[in-house]
């Protein structure tokens, strides 16, 4: 199973509105793989990740409550093309369906097995001050690191402060109809944001 995984400690930013991105290609089906986590001791976490059912999952905790979680309808699985996945949150959003939105290939996903939307103006446990924030595994708070993401992750984007549509980071081919990737993207980083592993380079 791939081990290998990015770590950043967050500074205070923005938990209400932030945006990831990340081009994945799958190695394994059938197991928990996380592209994203963060948190702390005491419950206080998020996880960005697919399921050991191939369902994409986002979901949200803090002090031991949870406070949003999506699990899709749709299955990924497909070991052989690549995945976007864009994943947008804005809790000052009035209207409940536009506070969390998930894009796959540049579709909002909108098919769910399970939906809660967080509460408005709510804090998510995204960009905690002197948290750290993990790429391809799941370690929230400090324990043993597990649920490691098999497969290829490329072109990964946090923007901390900003909720960006998938179509900042792809669009469609003319030619093909094949959604593609958006080598350099015009959005703001904010505080804690990133954009890593581009230039052709991945982490597995």
């Amino acid at each position: 199973m791939a081990n290998t995984t990015l770590t950043h400690t967050a500074s205070s930013g923005n938990s209400k509105t932030w945006t990831f991105s990340a081009w994945i290609k799958l190695a394994k089906s059938d197991v928990y793989k996380y592209l994203f986590s963060q948190g702390s001791a005491g419950n206080t976490w998020i996880g960005i990740y697919l399921g050991n059912d191939n369902t994409f999952r986002c979901y949200n905790e803090a002090s031991g409550s949870q406070t949003l979680y999506f699990k899709t309808n749709r299955l990924l699985r497909d070991q052989n093309g690549w995945y976007h996945i864009v994943v947008k949150c804005d809790t000052t959003q009035s209207t409940e369906a536009n506070r969390f939105k998930i894009y796959i290939n540049g579709i909002q996903e909108t098919s769910f097995q399970s939906a809660s939307y967080p509460a408005q103006n709510s804090n998510t446990s995204m960009n905690i001050n002197s948290t750290i924030q993990r790429i391809g595994v799941y370690n929230p708070s400090g324990s043993s690191a597990n649920h490691y993401f098999d497969g290829i992750m490329s072109h990964v984007h946090l923007c901390d402060g900003y909720a960006y549509d998938a179509s900042s980071f792809g669009s469609t081919d003319a030619t093909t109809g094949e959604w593609k990737i958006n080598t350099a993207p015009s959005v703001t980083y904010g505080t804690n944001g990133f954009f890593i592993l581009k230039d052709g380079n991945s982490v597995t």
